[in-house]
């Protein structure tokens, strides 16, 4: 018997005992049950949190976010003031004698008004140019 005829011959008692197993005696409903089960297992479930709990616990992050850049900013400061006034310009303190701005001055100035500086600033005294620009107008002359 050749190969093609056998297999002929074969195929149809093979199908129809394939078809008994799995329909007839309920082998492909279990197959499918147990799928499903094992699919149930992988859902994704969200669970909410109270949103004023979360917002509680945003704005402490916020808070703490903010100490903690505040931290740096101050550190890297002081750094700078170090090194400014160690090694830098020859060790002269650029900053000598002057005070921090109080917050009226450095508050942003309104419309239409004139910055003419802190009224504890002396300024710079000017009396030396007028007495001796005679001197310099007479030469030029």
């Amino acid at each position: 018997m050749k190969k093609n005829d056998l297999k002929k011959l074969i195929k149809p008692l093979v199908k129809e005992c394939i078809h008994e197993v799995l329909l007839e005696e309920g082998l492909l409903s279990n197959v499918v049950a147990e799928v499903a089960k094992g699919m149930q297992g992988n859902l994704v479930v969200e669970t909410r949190q109270n949103s004023s709990q979360a917002l509680v616990n945003e704005e402490q992050y916020m808070k703490q976010q903010a100490d903690a850049t505040r931290k740096k900013l101050q550190s890297r400061r002081a750094e700078l003031m170090n090194t400014i006034n160690a090694d830098a310009y020859n060790g002269v303190n650029l900053f000598e004698g002057t005070e921090a701005m109080t917050p009226q001055e450095a508050a942003d100035p309104k419309p239409g008004s004139v910055d003419l500086g802190s009224p504890r600033d002396a300024g710079v005294d000017i009396s030396s140019i007028m007495s001796g620009a005679s001197r310099l107008w007479d030469a030029m002359k």
